[in-house]
């Protein structure tokens, strides 16, 4: 039986102190864990994602230990968060299954254990029970359908104002090839001031041989949204960076449904269980094991909860905000800066040294080469 949910002065809206910060760790580990014990990858993840987000230090060994000594039940770990509100017990639950997410292959007992630490805790997910499916399924499953079990559930290709398209979208992620108004939109980035966001934008586009949105051969609009994102928060475009973004974009969203972003990449770009996704990438095995990844992730997801308010990257209109400073873009939406600890660990921007693939590089100069134009891509090119 799921414990209650509360109500008026009984929820308790602090940060986590030390002990809650364990706590939930432990709850974490009781219920992502296989019973063989937790993967290298699932400690790295838990061990950066808890210290990032509550600002605790935690001994994962320790943690795991005392867990097989005193197992915790899904009911008696919900009993401990009884003052906590549906949001910060959501947010628990998507740690257990982004957790459980990276086992290769699914576990279906972990899977069963995280639906229940999530049925006691009163959260209840699409998401959630998807992924648990898939687990119990295992390989047998095509893949998950992260769009109508997350995010984009209710999309609706009708209103799309904020992507300027010229038509209604048929699907979330249909790419728009023949929409001379909206080419010409992003066309006029380059007229923008050098320091501003779109012309930052428009740059990032072109060291990259990107096609924008409404020509031939360009990524659908909706996944076009992200890339303003990498260059406002400072992410480079190499896959272990897409990570990143999309892990800053949904914790920045209070709908918890935008998590289904994260899941779909880590699928794509870690376990390779889901093919494709987004309208455009293609998986990409073992990334999120790379070093210093977990610590990459982690600093995302931080950055994003400590946005001010609730913000969905992916709905916002960026033309309107593309006249202005980058710095004060960010300084719009409280975007802090990365830690020196993601730093540390490979994190990079659009404009540093492994920042772009060479792949990209090379792209970036045909259609310099092609355009008659010097190529540039400043800090990049030291891959």
């Amino acid at each position: 039986m799921g414990v209650p949910l509360p109500t008026g002065s009984d929820v308790l809206l602090t940060p986590p102190d030390e002990a809650e910060a364990r706590w939930c760790a432990t709850g974490i580990v009781a219920a992502a864990r296989c019973p063989s014990g937790l993967t290298e990858l699932q400690r790295l993840l838990i061990a950066a994602i808890v210290p990032a987000l509550t600002g605790f230090e935690i001994d994962v060994a320790a943690v795991e230990a005392e867990v097989v000594a005193r197992p915790l039940g899904a009911q008696t770990f919900a009993e401990g968060l009884a003052r906590r509100n549906s949001a910060f017990r959501g947010r628990i639950v998507q740690i257990m299954v982004l957790v459980q997410l990276v086992t290769d292959p699914p576990d279906p007992v972990a899977a069963h254990s995280v639906a229940e630490f999530a049925a006691a805790l009163s959260v209840h997910d699409d998401l959630e029970r998807l992924i648990g499916e898939y687990a119990i399924g295992g390989r047998q499953l095509a893949g998950i359908d992260f769009d109508r079990n997350g995010y984009l559930r209710d999309f609706d290709g009708s209103r799309t104002s904020n992507l300027h398209v010229s038509t209604a979208l048929t699907g979330a992620w249909e790419p728009v090839t023949d929409d001379p108004a909206l080419a010409g939109r992003w066309a006029s980035l380059a007229d923008l001031p050098e320091g501003t966001l779109g012309r930052g934008v428009h740059e990032f586009y072109r060291a990259r041989g990107f096609v924008a949105p409404g020509n031939p051969g360009s990524a659908p609009p909706l996944l076009a949204q992200h890339d303003w994102v990498h260059v406002l928060a400072d992410y480079g475009t190499k896959v272990e960076s897409e990570i990143e973004v999309f892990a800053l974009i949904a914790r920045a969203n209070d709908d918890l449904r935008a998590f289904s972003l994260l899941a779909m990449v880590v699928s794509l770009f870690e376990t390779g269980s889901v093919a494709s996704g987004a309208g455009l990438f293609e998986a990409d095995r073992g990334h999120l094991s790379q070093p210093g990844m977990t610590v990459r992730l982690a600093d995302a997801l931080r950055r994003g909860a400590l946005c001010t308010g609730s913000t969905d990257f992916l709905g916002l209109d960026w033309f309107e905000l593309a006249d202005r400073p980058v710095s004060v873009v960010r300084a719009e939406f409280g975007m802090p800066p990365k830690h020196e600890r993601a730093i540390a660990a490979g994190s990079v921007g659009p404009w540093e040294a492994g920042g772009i693939s060479p792949f990209q590089i090379n792209a970036g100069r045909q259609l310099a080469a092609a355009e008659g134009r010097e190529y540039r891509a400043p800090g990049a090119l030291s891959v």
